[in-house]
């Protein structure tokens, strides 16, 4: 539904999108994870039509955003991270503007801004103006005017940005609902944002595509803490297996007295090889098990993994 093959936007010397390439198939919802400045609004202004990118290709549902950007942007619903709402218009009004300004015709107007409308909740808020309405509920209908047309692709820029903790659950639950019948790029720099409503998450960091996988993925590969005891040599001997990406000593294991504790980045399936390897070597065995990964921690090490990268050139 939406491919992006080797983007970039430049502003003079400075590059803030820089060659991402990802696709995104029909009925996939996918999180866009960064921290402010990563370049996620960017992409995603791109891809709506709002910027051109200065070199790559974006295309929607096979239409180019740039040659054919009138039919691309026909098949989007867009919520911007500051929603387009006229605050002296009626939330009715305001909709049927939006669903004529998005080409449905005018006998089809009133059902699909009541459409939209009963989506989003609005239904007891119609008549009234948007400028009364909570920033919740203006959020709500910057989320149904992006619906009003029934679009193939969703695209959220920061949508819980602001709200309190009741707001932001109950526009997660409306985006649940959402994702149920939509392609949907969500952007947040929320952790939580992702985990409860994607299932798959790309991760922006300076402008580049640090990570593109399945949350699962992401979360199964962690890391593995590990306790021996008489273990001389067993740092460079975990190090050593396949599949072993570093080993840090943890000093000794607070529980298990005289054992020394790793902490191993691998993947939960090398544990075997870790235990076969301790057997093989005559040491005591204290503890093995993965280490409870979440996306914070994935998020972390990704940006350590990219500082490294920027050092070292």
């Amino acid at each position: 539904m939406i491919e992006i093959h080797d983007v970039v936007r430049a502003y003079g010397e400075t590059r803030a999108v820089r060659g991402v390439s990802l696709s995104i198939g029909r009925g996939e919802v996918v999180g866009l994870l960064g921290h402010n400045g990563a370049g996620k609004t960017t992409l995603m202004k791109m891809l709506t039509g709002f910027l051109e990118p200065t070199s790559g290709a974006i295309r929607v549902g096979g239409h180019d955003i740039v040659a054919d950007r009138a039919a691309a942007q026909r098949l989007i619903g867009y919520l911007p991270e500051n929603a387009p709402l006229y605050p002296e218009m009626l939330v009715q009004d305001y909709l049927l503007l939006m669903a004529e300004l998005r080409g449905v015709p005018a006998d089809q107007r009133v059902r699909a801004a009541g459409r939209a409308a009963a989506a989003t909740a609005l239904g007891g808020y119609l008549t009234r103006p948007i400028a009364t309405l909570s920033k919740g509920y203006r959020q709500r209908v910057g989320i149904a005017q992006a619906i009003v047309h029934d679009p193939a692709v969703l695209v959220l820029d920061e949508p819980t940005n602001g709200l309190d903790p009741m707001q932001i659950q109950s526009i997660r639950e409306l985006i649940r609902r959402l994702a149920k019948k939509t392609t949907m790029l969500l952007s947040t720099h929320i952790l939580q944002e992702v985990e409860a409503v994607c299932e798959r998450v790309l991760v922006m960091i300076d402008g580049s595509l640090a990570a593109d996988a399945p949350i699962s993925t992401l979360l199964a590969a962690g890391s593995i803490r590990v306790s021996v005891r008489g273990s001389s040599g067993a740092k460079e001997a975990f190090s050593a297996l396949p599949g072993v990406k570093g080993v840090r000593p943890l000093g000794n294991d607070a529980v298990l007295t005289g054992f020394e504790a790793f902490a191993i980045d691998a993947a939960p399936a090398v544990a075997p090889a870790l235990a076969a390897l301790a057997a093989r070597s005559g040491w005591e065995m204290g503890s093995l098990a993965p280490e409870q990964q979440t996306l914070d921690a994935v998020f972390r090490r990704l940006q350590s993994e990219h500082a490294a990268r920027q050092e070292a050139r």
